[in-house]
């Protein structure tokens, strides 16, 4: 059945199929439509013959808009703010705590008889109290570490470290020993401690501060040398608070050294040369981090020493078969004169020595 036909008169003008379509060859796909842009015109250009057929948008700014602007301002002087304030801080900094100069006493001690000697020094050491030390570095044994209130253990078992470094250093070491070097004392100590640690050894001195034998021991190499490098050793290291801010290590240990004549060729007599040092280190942070030391307090006892010789400079020791000569330390003690330290001298007990 067909749709309704027609009026007899035609398509109205304008209908679809009616007259000639002007726009019937114009094809209106939905991507145009999508992209065409639509604009209503405002009643002052509806009135007006001349305004414009399409009134154009501003062009988009490009950049940032002024409250970004503003915020980035903000950020850079808070940031310029914080830079400042860190560089030019309001408080004072605290002064670093200033490092104590070293307080050393050295006593030789004199034999009461010739000292004992031997061509084999193992037999001197089985034969001496010193028979059961340890050798070497082995003889400086760490203790049991836990941390402080104010330190942790890590640190605690680091200003050990350094403490049993510095002792190596300074009694262990054949070229520290035999006077060849002080580097590698030197290198451990709080960089405050270095010019009284410089003039000690320029211009040597028994005035309890200046004793290059507080420092470390060193034999006079024109009249000792070491016999066996395997030296004795014994001792203890403790560790605690001193204050605060600062670890306190105490070391306390015999070193035990197989020493003959200067120039003496292998095999010709040795004797045992004992040295007690007690030491006292001090450890702020700054020294934890560079790995460095004070050394506050040293007290030596060696022997066999003979008074008259003085043991400031070098230690000059009694060899086989020698004997301490009269007379007390070689410089005489005014009691009138001021900031000097005075001498002392002690005697080496008999059972000291070896038995052979």
């Amino acid at each position: 059945m067909g749709g309704p036909g027609n009026p007899p008169e035609g398509s109205p003008e304008g209908a679809p199929g009616g007259g000639e379509d002007e726009y019937r060859s114009v094809v209106f796909d939905e991507s145009f439509v999508r992209a065409a842009r639509l604009q209503e015109f405002s009643a002052q250009e509806r009135l007006t013959d001349h305004a414009p057929a399409v009134r154009r948008r501003p062009p988009r700014r490009r950049g940032l808009s002024k409250q970004a602007l503003a915020l980035v301002l903000l950020i850079a002087l808070a940031f310029g703010t914080a830079i400042y304030l860190g560089v030019r801080h309001p408080y004072a900094t605290p002064a670093a705590k200033p490092t104590e100069p070293l307080r050393m006493t050295v006593i030789p001690l004199s034999p009461q008889a010739p000292v004992p000697g031997a061509e084999d020094p193992e037999k001197l050491y089985a034969h001496s109290p010193a028979a059961q030390f340890r050798i070497g570095a082995e003889g400086i044994t760490m203790p049991v570490t836990r941390r402080t209130e104010h330190f942790s253990d890590s640190q605690v078992v680091s200003a050990l470290t350094i403490a049993k470094e510095y002792l190596v250093a300074s009694a262990l070491d054949p070229e520290v020993l035999g006077g060849t070097t002080v580097q590698p004392v030197r290198r451990l100590l709080d960089s405050q401690q270095l010019d009284q640690f410089e003039q000690s050894f320029d211009h040597p001195a028994a005035d309890g501060r200046h004793a290059p034998t507080g420092w470390l021991v060193r034999f006079d190499p024109s009249r000792a040398e070491l016999a066996d490098h395997k030296i004795r050793v014994q001792g203890t290291l403790q560790a605690a608070e001193f204050d605060s801010g600062t670890l306190e290590v105490v070391a306390s240990h015999t070193f035990v050294y197989a020493l003959r004549s200067a120039g003496d060729e292998a095999g010709a007599r040795a004797s045992l040369f004992t040295v007690r040092r007690e030491l006292h280190f001090r450890f702020d942070q700054d020294d934890l981090r560079t790995h460095q030391a004070e050394v506050v307090v040293s007290y030596v006892q060696a022997g066999p020493l003979a008074c008259a010789d003085d043991a400031a400079e070098h230690l000059r020791p009694l060899l086989a078969g020698q004997t301490a000569k009269g007379g007390g330390p070689a410089a005489g003690t005014d009691p009138y004169a001021t900031g000097g330290a005075t001498a002392l001298c002690g005697s080496l007990a008999q059972s000291a020595q070896p038995k052979v």
